[in-house]
């Protein structure tokens, strides 16, 4: 296995005193800070990176999302990688990106 993967990130925390999606705001600074390629989507953020930093980054994630304010919170996660080579983003994306 190639350890450049493709990971896609959901948080979907619980919280009395704030809105869900401040807590979500958290997750995403915590990926904006790993200096990881990154794209949000409305259902899930797409971290591109090498395997250990992917994991690492979901531990500050959960460290992050309860230091806003999460009383608990499903993570789904979805990783992609391969045996051929890097997953990248690009590869995935590029034939609905190009005008």
């Amino acid at each position: 296995m190639h350890s450049q993967v493709n990971a896609a990130i959901q948080v979907l925390p619980r919280s009395i005193a704030k809105h869900p999606y401040e807590i979500v705001d958290a997750a995403i600074e915590e990926i904006k800070k790993s200096g990881l390629r990154y794209v949000v989507t409305p259902f899930e953020t797409v971290v591109e990176g090498e395997y250990h930093q992917i994991m690492k980054l979901i531990e500050e994630i959960h460290i992050a999302c309860y230091e806003a304010g999460a009383i608990d919170m499903i993570c789904n996660i979805k990783i992609q990688s391969s045996s051929a080579g890097p997953v990248t983003i690009d590869d995935k994306m590029n034939k609905y990106t190009k005008a």
